[in-house]
């Protein structure tokens, strides 16, 4: 009793994979590093804030009661 074989209805791919990227796929990974780039280059638009935060009054009020 001989058991049925499967033929291959498609030939053989070869190695290489066939994947294609969009365009944004790589531009805005690229857009994103020479942004971060340009900020570290050029800290001097960044500014120091001059008041306190409200969200380390927030945690400060939250700790004052708990304490009590």
């Amino acid at each position: 009793m001989s058991a049925p074989t499967q033929t291959r209805l498609h030939p053989a791919r070869s190695g290489r994979p066939d994947i294609r990227l969009p365009w944004w796929a790589l531009a805005l990974p690229a857009l994103a590093f020479v942004t971060l780039l340009l900020l570290i280059l050029n800290p001097s638009d960044a500014h120091a804030a001059t008041t306190d935060p409200a969200i380390t009054r927030l945690f400060e009020h939250i700790l004052q009661l708990i304490s009590r």
